[in-house]
């Protein structure tokens, strides 16, 4: 890459020179070329690089059986499968051996949506060439007439916007498919489908920083790394790029992967001892030394050129089923190189990495809350473990690291929403008649048919699409209190914490990583009839109104990407029977310290359930996107319609903004 500075190096008499004795190959056979969604060849998730495996035991992609590598990578996880546009190391080959590619891989393959069953598997086998495979899909109908609104430009160089943009639309493609579909490639298809269809950003690889990315942010694929830029190796440890000076080329290390998995590579936050790739056991069982070459050969280059190199690392996540999360952790320093003997008695390469200073803390964060977690240091700053008093079903902990207040004005802990006798229900409601857990596509279950067919969640974990509203299981249902729809009834799912912010007073956090569509609470207090609380000038900051108007924002897939008719798409403004005013001032619980945001990373979502023989109107929270530990939970607090908004009660009135985002209006409320 230009402009990376070099400096003169004394040589060492010490050093061990480990081109002497390792077999070096030209590092211009290396070169990667990583072709774009038009020119590479259909995706498609199947042997031989095998289905992903189970996330929420349906779309995580670690658990996955790696395809066999002559010299697999000492540093590559179990993971996603790797797009068949974005090809693996041992598969780059010099110009004069390269055929081009095969005829086949320019053959349109079936579309459809795969069953997930048994017997479509079987019949896999004996499915002949000009029919379509239902277990083997290439989502791309849709891609010639597709308009990503993503320019030439944009995907080369992204910015913040970009970056949240494409992973949204890849996880809402994602949630889609693992919803629709029962199989375990979702993660793999839904990347496919987006890089076939140019929804990605950052394509050009770089040294240094990425724009558009920031440290601390989080990953749950390596695929959601390469969509955006981070890291282009959906497998390999070691990502790097092709330096060329006059007739010389000389390859740099961009950033690397530590899977935590080998000796000393993923406990201190400020370093990083590496290993090196290659030299595992290749088919014969036999172990051999490791080369220095491609990634090996970059990091030692970028220790003589001294350029940063992005560190992420793969670390053990208990919230999560698979346990795995990735954390960009900022740039790294290469400070010294080594070769040692391995365990199989082969020579293996060894980088220490130390991270730049000035960066927030990431990973260092994050080993921080496994302590707390775990007992073994105390949180600094605690006031209390449980503000909730038990009444929730994990301790929501009150901190307060900034000043001497030692707690919010009085309140009464409530989980539950708070009528008035006056105060007139919807109409009264049924329950369904499933023995067990209800099931999708079940149409003798009347919650189904209220949710048009569909479960609303993954696995009673994650929401799949924003919908106008949706209907959970009740009291009166005969289904099982695990039933995968009943979701915001079981309380919290996640570690919160309030605590007190610099400027804003009281906010909340979690000490877990949320994923993309993970329920976080719901707006506990009292219901209200709009015209008395309008009418009473006492202040109320702790009210949350539906009639208010909201920044617009795509959530959901859309059904091109999907194989789905664009017509069938699900719409996301919200249709409740009757506009519904929550004051939490007296009783209310975690959700009255959620502060406004002009770029919130949480929404709201009206949802419907029985409450003694009626329909009760419930407001629940669901992450936005991925959001990292330790960052403040916030959403938009919206503002009255200008009709209403003459008034100057601060109800109604315009209240100053201190968000602080790119995207701040100025006021709310």
């Amino acid at each position: 890459m230009q402009g990376v500075p070099g400096f003169n190096t004394v040589p060492n008499p010490n050093h061990y020179d480990k081109s002497i004795v390792l077999d070096i190959k030209p590092l211009r056979s290396l070169k990667p070329v990583f072709p774009n969604g038009n020119q590479g060849p259909p995706f498609v998730g199947c042997p031989p690089f095998g289905p992903s495996s189970s996330e929420y035991s349906s779309f995580f992609p670690f658990g996955a059986q790696q395809p066999t590598h002559d010299t697999p990578d000492l540093n590559q996880t179990q993971n996603t499968p790797i797009p068949s546009f974005v090809p693996p190391l041992r598969s780059y080959r010099t110009p004069t051996k390269t055929n081009g590619p095969s005829s086949s891989s320019g053959t349109k393959r079936g579309v459809g949506r795969p069953k997930g069953t048994t017997s479509v598997k079987k019949k896999e086998k004996k499915t002949v060439a000009n029919e379509p495979n239902l277990d083997v899909q290439v989502v791309k109908k849709f891609s010639s007439d597709f308009d990503s609104g993503i320019s030439a430009a944009e995907r080369e160089d992204g910015n913040a916007y970009l970056v949240s943009s494409v992973l949204m639309r890849f996880d809402a493609v994602r949630r889609r498919l693992s919803q629709v579909e029962f199989t375990k490639s979702a993660t793999s298809k839904a990347a496919g489908t987006l890089m076939s269809n140019g929804v990605r950003t950052n394509m050009k690889k770089r040294v240094g920083t990425v724009p558009g990315i920031e440290v601390g942010d989080i990953f749950f694929s390596r695929i959601e790394m390469c969509l955006v830029g981070l890291h282009m190796q959906t497998m390999a440890g070691i990502d790097y790029i092709i330096s060329k000076a006059g007739s010389d080329e000389e390859s740099l290390a961009t950033s690397i992967v530590s899977s935590g998995r080998y000796e000393g590579e993923a406990q201190d936050p400020e370093s990083l001892i590496y290993s090196g790739q290659g030299g595992n056991a290749d088919k014969n069982r036999q172990a051999s030394d490791q080369k220095l070459e491609r990634g090996n050969l970059a990091l030692e280059n970028s220790l003589r050129k001294g350029n940063g190199v992005r560190v992420v690392r793969g670390e053990e996540d208990a919230a999560s089923k698979t346990g795995k999360i990735y954390i960009y952790d900022g740039l790294y320093s290469i400070s010294e190189s080594w070769v040692e003997k391995g365990k199989s008695g082969c020579n293996t390469f060894k980088y220490k990495l130390v991270r730049q200073p000035g960066q927030p803390p990431a990973f260092g964060f994050w080993k921080s809350v496994q302590k707390w977690k775990e007992g073994l240091t105390t949180r600094p700053g605690l006031i209390l473990p449980d503000l909730t008093s038990g009444a929730e079903s994990k301790p929501v902990s009150l901190v307060n690291d900034v000043d001497e207040d030692k707690g919010p004005a009085y309140f009464t802990y409530t989980s539950s929403l708070k009528y008035s006798e006056t105060f007139k229900l919807t109409q009264p409601v049924i329950g369904c008649s499933c023995s067990g857990s209800c099931s999708p596509g079940n149409h003798n279950c009347s919650c189904i048919r209220k949710n048009d067919g569909d479960l609303p969640y993954l696995n009673g974990v994650i929401l799949v699409s924003r919908r106008p509203v949706i209907y959970e299981c009740g009291p009166t249902c005969p289904c099982h209190a695990s039933c995968k729809n009943r979701v915001i009834q079981t309380g919290l799912k996640s570690r919160l914490e309030v605590f007190k912010t610099r400027n804003r007073g009281w906010g909340l956090r979690s000490w877990d990583s949320l994923r993309a569509g993970s329920f976080i609470c719901e707006y506990a207090g009292e219901v209200k009839d709009n015209g008395n609380l309008r009418g009473n000038q006492e202040e109320d900051a702790y009210v949350f109104d539906t009639s208010r108007v909201f920044n617009s924002f795509k959530w959901n897939y859309e059904p091109e990407l999907v194989d789905e008719d664009p017509s069938t798409e699900v719409p996301e403004e919200f249709n409740l029977p009757s506009p519904l005013l929550i004051s939490a001032k007296k009783f209310g619980n975690v959700a009255r310290f959620m502060n406004h945001s002009c770029s919130p990373n949480v929404f709201w979502q009206p949802v419907i359930r029985e409450g003694n023989g009626e329909l009760v109107i419930h407001i629940a929270f669901f992450a936005m996107r991925h959001i990292p530990p330790m960052a403040e939970l916030t959403y938009d607090y919206g503002i009255s319609p200008t009709s209403e908004a003459r008034d100057e009660s601060l109800l109604h009135g315009q209240r100053t903004c201190l968000c602080g985002s790119e995207q701040c209006r100025g006021s709310f409320g």
